[in-house]
């Protein structure tokens, strides 16, 4: 019989010990606990670290479970299964607001669009599936950075370019938005990202009510947001959307 990797049975024991009691531990705790040499225990908890898997608190030097577990958690969702749950519902959300419908999923820090619904008229459009957009300017990217832990860091840690005279790249001033997007629900992008576009935008949850991407509207700003502000019917239409496609993927009501 094949014998086991004694670090990777030890890497698994300190996730487990790591995912309950105490939401942080120290490395001596950690060592302790699971019976190991402070130096071995450190060894692996750095190289967890480094992939993403285990999280240091500055100030304290505990140990807590890392954003690349989530990622990995949400791993099980396929992405063909989010987009079959979503094609009748943004398809509706595109009928009745009069405005392109999209749905988007963090990828490679930025926003990859797995679907994507014309706008209900004749004027020549071009389909954006496959498409990366930015997570710091794009009403998709916001939402997902608000609600999913490993794309807060990420947009955080990334380049947030500025795209129009309206971009938010400053720090301090991005947190607000992120936080008044988890505060009301929605997130919007006024000429943040393209001259004269504005998108509004909503999180899509999994049965667990883990995040797992977004859905939204792109048009002109005139016909978006008419007065500075977005139509209310717009963003209860996004809205009313996002949480259609959470409930068929088993997150229940919101």
């Amino acid at each position: 019989m094949a014998r086991n990797i004694q670090s990777l049975e030890r890497a698994a024991a300190m996730l487990r010990l790591l995912a309950g009691g105490e939401r942080r531990l120290g490395l001596s705790d950690i060592a302790s606990t699971l019976g190991l040499a402070k130096g071995t225990a450190h060894g692996i908890l750095r190289t967890l670290q480094a992939e993403g898997f285990v999280e240091q608190e500055p100030a304290s030097g505990r140990y807590q479970l890392g954003a690349e577990l989530l990622r990995l958690g949400n791993s099980y969702l396929d992405v063909h299964e989010l987009r079959a749950r979503a094609l009748v519902w943004t398809d509706d959300l595109a009928r009745s607001g009069g405005e392109a419908a999209y749905l988007g999923v963090l990828h490679q820090q930025g926003v990859l669009i797995v679907h994507h619904v014309f706008r209900p008229d004749d004027s020549r459009q071009v389909l954006e599936v496959g498409a990366m957009h930015p997570l710091h300017s794009t009403a998709l990217g916001k939402v997902i950075s608000a609600f999913d832990p490993v794309a807060h860091s990420e947009v955080l840690e990334g380049d947030r370019a500025s795209l129009t005279g309206r971009t938010v790249t400053e720090a301090a001033a991005f947190e607000e938005v992120l936080d008044l997007t988890r505060a009301r629900g929605w997130a919007l992008d006024l000429e943040e990202t393209w001259e004269g576009v504005a998108s509004l935008a909503a999180p899509v949850h999994d049965r667990r009510r883990m995040p797992v991407g977004a859905v939204g509207v792109t048009g002109p700003v005139e016909r978006l947001c008419p007065d500075g502000a977005p139509r209310t019917e717009l963003v209860t239409a996004v809205r009313d959307c996002a949480r259609a496609v959470s409930r068929d993927l088993g997150a229940g009501r919101f």
